[in-house]
């Protein structure tokens, strides 16, 4: 089936159990592409859009007090809807960070962290995680010290990942926030991967930022995220513009420079809208989310030679195993190499882990029935007897 201009229709979630690291928790509900039909239009949005002209002020469709709802949500004071958690992570580099300054991420961070730094002019100064993949205060703190050390101050700002992307892993963000504030250095927690699919709370954490990625983990169409502050920081990154033309002596009212004027709009907005209230729902049942992981984690294990790099029991359903002693054993010798793995999963239904990954690769069981969850386990096992694997009882 074709959509036009040679473009197949996608029909991976409706034939699979998609267990794609980055996509299981933005897969859409039915009222988010209702929406997404109702307002494709770039500026369907901007239909009752009055003064003062900012997008995050329309009151129909319920733009503003959207706003306020996912603010309240994160137990943060002001959140602006961004194209993206990076853009979100760009805001808050390009407010604080001038050339030269040291930042702190950590051995984990994502890419896109790094990027919003270079791009401000800053010096990453990465927090080294310990044996067990997990970001620390001791080693935060120690990392603070090493920075005022080496550039005569401290930090002028900390990105942590509230769950890292690539083990998972639940790290102390408040005991970092702790750390960080005891010198001086608001904080940025990267929720990309927990906000929208377990409880957040800005507030608790005790950090000046929480970004959140609508496309990866609030059921919605990409490019969407949020940023969220308090009130003392959410003057300095939401501040309004104070530019003036020379010649025509023009002022642009109460326009944000970080969001360069207004982000979020047309079928990427409502979408997210219209998810919000499945979302809200969904996170107070995350333990439903670590007991059918389990299911399949005990699974996996069950297959002599394979192992889990991400803390364990998990803490979260995005997880990185190591199958060199298992599935990689069998690919050194099948016709198919490392293919065969993921073909023989796509046959049974399941789509998501990259084709010829048989060493180490990552899966996320986010959004499964407790079915689902069995039928996965259950697939994994009949791959490995099929292939000649030992599995335990």
């Amino acid at each position: 089936m074709k959509c036009g201009a040679g473009i197949e229709a996608r029909q991976v979630n409706e034939l699979f159990i998609n267990i794609d690291p980055i996509q299981a928790g933005g897969r859409l509900t039915g009222d988010a592409i209702k929406a997404i039909i109702a307002y494709g239009d770039g500026y369907s949005v901007c239909d009752n859009c009055r003064k003062p002209n900012r997008l995050d002020c329309i009151s129909k469709p319920p733009i503003a007090e959207f706003h306020k709802e996912v603010a309240a949500w994160l137990s943060m004071d002001e959140a602006r809807m961004m194209p993206g958690a990076r853009r979100g992570f760009q805001a808050v580099a390009h407010t604080y960070v001038q050339k030269g300054d040291p930042v702190l991420l950590t051995s984990l961070s994502h890419y896109t962290e790094f990027l919003a730094v270079e791009e401000a002019g800053g010096v990453a100064c990465e927090i080294p995680a310990d044996a067990g993949h997990i970001v620390t205060p001791d080693a935060a703190a120690a990392k603070i010290d090493e920075v005022k050390k080496k550039f005569g101050k401290a930090p002028v700002l900390a990105f942590i990942d509230h769950v890292d992307y690539q083990f998972g892993n639940l790290h102390d963000v408040a005991g970092i926030a702790k750390v960080s504030h005891e010198n001086d250095v608001p904080v940025l927690c990267n929720g990309a991967y927990t906000v929208g699919t377990m409880p957040v709370d800005g507030k608790a954490m005790g950090v000046d930022f929480v970004v959140g990625s609508g496309h990866k983990s609030m059921a919605a169409p990409a490019p969407s995220g949020v940023l969220a502050a308090t009130a003392e920081r959410a003057k300095e990154v939401f501040r309004t513009t104070a530019i003036e033309g020379d010649v025509t002596k023009r002022k642009f009212g109460v326009k944000e420079p970080e969001l360069m004027g207004c982000t979020l709009m047309g079928a990427t907005l409502v979408g997210m809208m219209a998810s919000f209230p499945h979302v809200k729902e969904r996170v107070k049942h995350f333990d439903r989310e670590l007991e059918n992981n389990r299911v399949v984690m005990e699974a996996l294990l069950s297959i002599e030679g394979t192992r889990v790099l991400s803390e364990y029991p998990r803490k979260h359903t995005l997880t990185r195993v190591d199958t060199t002693g298992s599935f990689d054993k069998v690919a050194e010798t099948h016709k198919k190499k490392g293919f065969y793995f993921s073909s023989a999963l796509n046959e049974k239904g399941i789509f998501g882990i990259i084709p010829g990954a048989t060493r180490v690769w990552k899966f996320n069981t986010y959004g499964m029935t407790e079915l689902q969850a069995r039928y996965l386990a259950d697939a994994f096992v009949v791959v490995a007897q099929e292939n000649g694997l030992a599995v335990r009882p």
